[in-house]
């Protein structure tokens, strides 16, 4: 029997993942999307039908209201839809919710983030130690099936770890992920995923040096890098949500993350932060209003999901790694390019959204298939990355290897 998916958000990465869904609906039993509100969904149930995305017009996406911290009304509809796979797109607020629910009703559970306490910023490393892990005995006691950070960065750039790991090297120095968007969208200042999430991560850096943790300030680490496709680009030390797993998961003294700024993102940014304006905790308004001024930043900036129609240019996100091969020193650039404007003649979504909405996608139909239909709860880097990325190649998003280059360095 195929098994029926259920995607919980309404946002652009779930837009993407929903689209996905329909393209490869004879995989699946009956899909379901989620959200807080209808209307959110059905649009993107809209844009499924004029792009003519189904691939079975006859098992269509259907629309459920739901409130995921209403755990008792969350467990009642899984098991009254029958779902065994959860697709969580939702905001990172909502993660241990959403887990709980599938480890209560049996389904396995897919996310793309590490969970967030909206009133903890830059908690201590590792990151999933604080919530995620800890539940990990009980997915395997339960035989839950729970793939974490599942989208591509974190989730595809693990698998690129792990395939390193795998076919290219004997022993790993340093991995140095990185994530530029060679693209534009138009707009004087956005962001391009939930500005309150957005802009949390860049509050300090917890990087992975020397087989420790290191706390460094934000944007303090700039070089620019040769990449293939998009060119020379300025990157930035930032943390991310992949160290917490990597660190632990694949042997190497240093693992960092490279995030691509322009020049004007970071002047805006530096003075959103520096006038408070990105902060998360509330303060009154001289008519004895209380807000949360980073609320009212993502309030005032444009929604992720209006940038699409316009943007152009490409990303390019990958890994390069350095170490030894049969005694000898080896170093590859493992690596995606995703143009804008091929995304939104294909889904009416932008390649950020796109990169991180088909990996959970393909994620479920490993899981649908038995072959990452682990029983208990795991990381990316912790499976066969070999079905991973020759299934996400047919679905868009295609993988490269450049190999000792030494035009593509650090400048």
């Amino acid at each position: 029997m195929k098994r029926n998916v259920l995607v919980i958000g309404a946002g652009a990465v779930a837009h993407v993942v929903c689209h996905k869904l329909a393209q490869n609906n004879d995989c699946f039993g009956k899909i379901y999307i989620g959200s807080r509100t209808l209307k959110s969904c059905d649009m993107i149930l809209e844009s499924i039908k004029r792009k003519k995305n189904y691939k079975n017009p006859d098992n269509e996406i259907t629309s459920k209201q739901i409130d995921v911290f209403n755990l008792d009304a969350l467990v009642s509809l899984i098991k009254e839809l029958n779902v065994s796979i959860v697709i969580n797109v939702a905001s990172a607020f909502c993660n241990m919710a959403i887990l709980e629910a599938c480890i209560q009703t049996g389904s396995a559970y897919i996310d793309t983030a590490i969970h967030e306490d909206p009133n903890k910023v830059c908690e201590n490393p590792p990151w999933y130690a604080n919530y995620e892990w800890k539940r990990k005995d009980r997915c395997a006691e339960n035989k839950i099936t729970a793939i974490l950070g599942c989208g591509f960065d974190p989730g595809v750039v693990n698998a690129y770890c792990a395939l390193a790991v795998k076919h290219h090297f004997d022993k790993i120095a340093t991995i140095d992920i990185m994530d530029v968007n060679a693209g534009s969208h138009g707009k004087y200042f956005a962001t391009n995923f939930d500005p309150e999430i957005n802009f949390r991560e860049f509050h300090k850096v917890w990087t992975w040096i020397d087989n420790q943790w290191v706390e460094k300030p934000v944007h303090a680490d700039k070089l620019v890098y040769d990449f293939p496709v998009v060119g020379e680009q300025p990157v930035y030390l930032t943390g991310h949500d992949e160290l917490h797993s990597l660190s632990k998961n694949i042997k190497a003294k240093s693992i960092r993350f490279w995030m691509g700024f322009s020049d004007h993102y970071i002047n805006v940014f530096t003075v959103l932060k520096n006038i408070g304006l990105l902060s998360e905790k509330p303060v009154k308004t001289a008519e004895g209003l209380e807000v949360v001024p980073l609320k009212v930043v993502k309030a005032c900036l444009p929604n992720p999901k209006t940038l699409a129609p316009n943007y152009t240019g490409k990303t390019c996100i990958g890994c390069l790694v350095k170490g030894k091969k049969d005694g000898k020193n080896k170093e590859i650039f493992i690596y995606n390019i995703c143009d804008h404007k091929d995304c939104y003649n294909e889904v009416e979504a932008q390649a950020i959204s796109y990169t991180a909405g088909v990996p959970p996608v393909v994620a479920a139909m490993l899981i649908a298939d038995g072959k990452w239909d682990t029983k208990t709860m795991v990381n990316v880097e912790e499976l066969n990355p070999d079905p991973f990325i020759e299934l996400l190649g047919k679905n868009g998003l295609s993988t490269a290897v450049l190999e000792n280059t030494p035009s593509k360095k650090f400048i």
